[in-house]
């Protein structure tokens, strides 16, 4: 089965207001099954300006849990979503530039 990997950002100024939400995607994946409570290994997030993108400079790793799985019926074939845990990116502390 087809899962796509999804996670919710918040982006926040230094006053810890919302500016933005978003639901990253991280990519698919084929696998026979996936549970809430496993992990899953993908490169740390930053932002470039409000865009939520993969951090590259350091190659660092994050290691997130499956907080939710989601099946959509109306999609043909039937798609699952595993949501990780929410993250908070703080503008000026997640800026990864122009890299």
């Amino acid at each position: 089965m087809k899962v796509v990997i999804c996670q919710s950002v918040s982006v926040t100024d230094m006053n810890n207001e919302v500016l933005q939400e978003a639901v990253f995607h991280h990519g698919e994946l084929e696998t026979a099954s996936i549970s809430v409570g496993c992990s899953i290994i993908t490169s740390a997030l930053g932002l470039k300006e409000f865009e939520v993108v993969y951090d590259q400079r350091y190659a660092e790793k994050q290691r997130c849990k499956v907080v939710d799985i989601e099946y959509d019926m109306a999609e043909k074939p039937v798609v699952a979503r595993a949501y990780l845990e929410p993250i908070r990116l703080i503008i000026g502390q997640h800026d990864v530039g122009q890299v």
